[in-house]
């Protein structure tokens, strides 16, 4: 991860925060494996072959249907029933008694679109057991018989197949007035004499996630299969590549793409579920339909002549106050970091920017929110110049002490920690600020490329805070940095180097020179243009609500530092207050003390072997 605020004081920290930044980017650089086949299927014509047998081709070891040993009859034919709320529009098919289509009305998908999360054949959802006489049942490749109904305001899809006398199986869709949470269940009667108990019977979910965002490699690393386990554990499947997975007493699964979910919630914690994930994406210019593609294995019970298994299924934004309005624990499959970088998104960013943004505009609800956060860290920014002052006035001291002992490192150290001690300069002080600053620094950078309501809000250039501001489009592709300029990654680099110009030439001058060290100006000033390069090449695909806060917080911390340094600090007076600590008599605590016994004993024998 890049940090907002590099140390001023020990290059030790810095490279600590910037080496977090590297290896999180490099997380979430995804290496994608190539969709080999694309869907094509249109809302009134299903062809003979299956949804679920359509997305083998994409990857055979994860979905593999068992196929029923008598083939269909061609005069039966497949129906397709609407039913729709205020935010869903939802269609099922008689053919397997599956949702072919669902559509969130308020939404639209980069391109203006109908935004869809299932459609084209993308899911598919259906029981699959094996009979006794050796048959393998899909209940995918049956056709049901429909009916439509009305109930307290919800519209109700029952569809049948009636598999004998008094035997039957029944999918059921429940779509009240309003949300996008949907009822559903499986039923099942009078089947459990027909059905092979020493072999599985599976309710089985399928579905690929559409593309919904400008960059598909960008959408695709927030794309995610999540799980609640046992209470309230949380799991996920790997970014990349392919990954599976087992788990028991499962309360919800979510099929995330990005800003968008699919999470089905068993009414009754599931015994066993196996997950399967594997990454669709290659390259973006040629697989530009799907990103991910999730599948969930759920063994059900037919020991009894009747069963019933009850969800509650939603389609809809990846949004915290949805999600938790719920109070199903959905919102923690959005990934707002973990631990204390999570809490403190969930206790504070959220909170807070849901209230600005109440009142302000995306753009400058951010901003607000930036100077905000830099004000309240502000203390610890001063404490940091302060520390980096102090050691600019020891320095002379220090260099007399290096020249002195040049040859005698163990005294040369003695020395310098007997002047630090005196002075009461604590030469670690300037490794802190930056550590206390990484929670919040990676929490924000959790939280913007996840925050829904920036989707598609935009501010000056930008038309998507949630995506890239693109500024002009390159007839050619950089690796690693795309095929278009973004312009607040480009801002926010050049506030980057400006901030570092002002804090290395500071730091240089308080660090004392000592023999046989690396020059640490050569190095400062190689990272001063390294960094801000870094940043632009790895932003440039990233949420630019993401890029405009580290802008305005470096543009902040540098007048914040202008201040302290022009207005606040007096070096006179610190000088002035460092010679009367150098007067007081300094008492070492018991670690100094052992520090000392350590350094003299290691000084007696050094001075014995020669």
């Amino acid at each position: 991860m890049e940090e907002k605020k590099f140390d001023v004081n020990s290059i030790i920290g810095f490279i600590l925060i910037f080496a977090i930044l590297i290896w999180m980017l490099y997380q979430n650089k995804s290496e994608f494996e190539q969709d080999q086949a694309t869907i094509a299927k249109t809302e009134t014509e299903v062809k003979s072959e299956p949804v679920a047998d359509q997305l083998v081709d994409n990857n055979a070891e994860i979905t593999a249907a068992p196929k029923q040993n008598e083939p269909v009859e061609e005069s039966q034919q497949n129906a397709l029933t609407s039913i729709e709320n205020d935010v869903l529009f939802l269609t099922v098919q008689s053919k397997g008694a599956d949702l072919v289509e669902v559509r969130l009305k308020s939404q639209e998908d980069f391109q203006g679109r109908p935004l869809y999360l299932v459609k084209d054949g993308n899911a598919a959802f259906g029981l699959d057991f094996t009979t006794n006489a050796g048959m393998n049942y899909s209940s995918r490749r049956q056709f049901f018989s429909t009916s439509l109904t009305e109930k307290d305001g919800s519209q109700i899809i029952t569809l049948t197949d009636s598999l004998g006398v008094g035997q039957f199986i029944q999918f059921r869709y429940e779509l009240p007035e309003t949300g996008y949470l949907m009822k559903f269940s499986v039923q099942t009667k009078g089947i459990n004499n027909i059905v092979d108990g020493s072999k599985s019977t599976d309710l089985v979910w399928e579905q690929k996630g559409r593309r919904q965002a400008k960059s598909i490699s960008y959408e695709n690393r927030y794309t995610r299969l999540t799980y609640q386990y046992e209470g309230e554990k949380t799991s996920k499947l790997s970014q990349t590549g392919e990954d599976d997975d087992e788990s028991s007493e499962v309360d919800w699964l979510s099929f995330r793409q990005h800003f968008f979910s699919s999470i089905l919630i068993p009414g009754r914690p599931l015994n066993k579920v196996k997950f399967y994930s594997t990454d669709l994406v290659q390259d973006e210019d040629i697989d530009s339909l799907y990103t991910k593609q999730y599948k969930a294995i759920m063994p059900m019970s037919l020991s009894q002549t009747d069963m019933v298994q009850s969800f509650d299924w939603y389609f809809g934004p990846t949004d915290n106050t949805i999600l938790k309005s719920y109070d199903k624990n959905l919102e923690r499959s959005i990934p707002f970091g973990w631990g204390i970088f999570g809490w403190i998104n969930r206790a504070l960013f959220i909170p807070l920017f849901g209230y600005l943004s109440g009142m302000l505009p995306y753009g400058l609800a951010i901003i607000v929110m930036t100077i905000l956060v830099r004000l309240v860290l502000s203390p610890v920014l001063y404490k940091s110049y302060l520390s980096q002052a102090k050691m600019k006035i020891l320095r002379p001291e220090l260099n007399d002490i290096n020249a002195q002992f040049k040859d005698n490192a163990m005294k040369r150290q003695q020395e310098t920690m007997a002047l630090y001690r005196k002075a009461g300069v604590n030469p670690m002080s300037g490794c802190l600020p930056a550590l206390i600053q990484l929670p919040v620094f990676y929490a924000l950078f959790m939280f913007f490329p996840t925050a829904f309501d920036l989707r598609q809000k935009s501010f000056l250039w930008a038309d998507d805070l949630s995506s890239y501001d693109s500024i002009y489009e390159l007839p050619f592709r950089i690796p690693f940095y795309g095929d278009h300029v973004s312009l607040f990654p480009i801002l926010a680099s050049i506030a980057i180097f400006f901030y570092m110009k002002m804090t290395t030439g500071q730091q240089t001058m308080a660090q004392p020179t000592q023999e046989g060290m690396p020059d640490m100006a050569k190095m400062m000033k190689v990272m001063i243009y390294l960094s801000p390069i870094f940043m632009m090449v790895f932003f440039n695909n990233y949420a630019s609500g993401l890029s405009l806060y580290y802008f305005v917080s470096n543009l902040i911390t540098i007048g914040i530092m202008l201040v302290i340094k022009n207005v606040i600090l007096d070096e006179d007076k610190i000088h002035a207050q460092i010679q009367e600590n150098k007067k007081k008599p300094k008492a070492q605590n018991r670690f100094q003390r052992k520090m000392a016994e350590v350094m003299e004993q290691a000084e007696k024998q050094r001075n014995a072997r020669k």
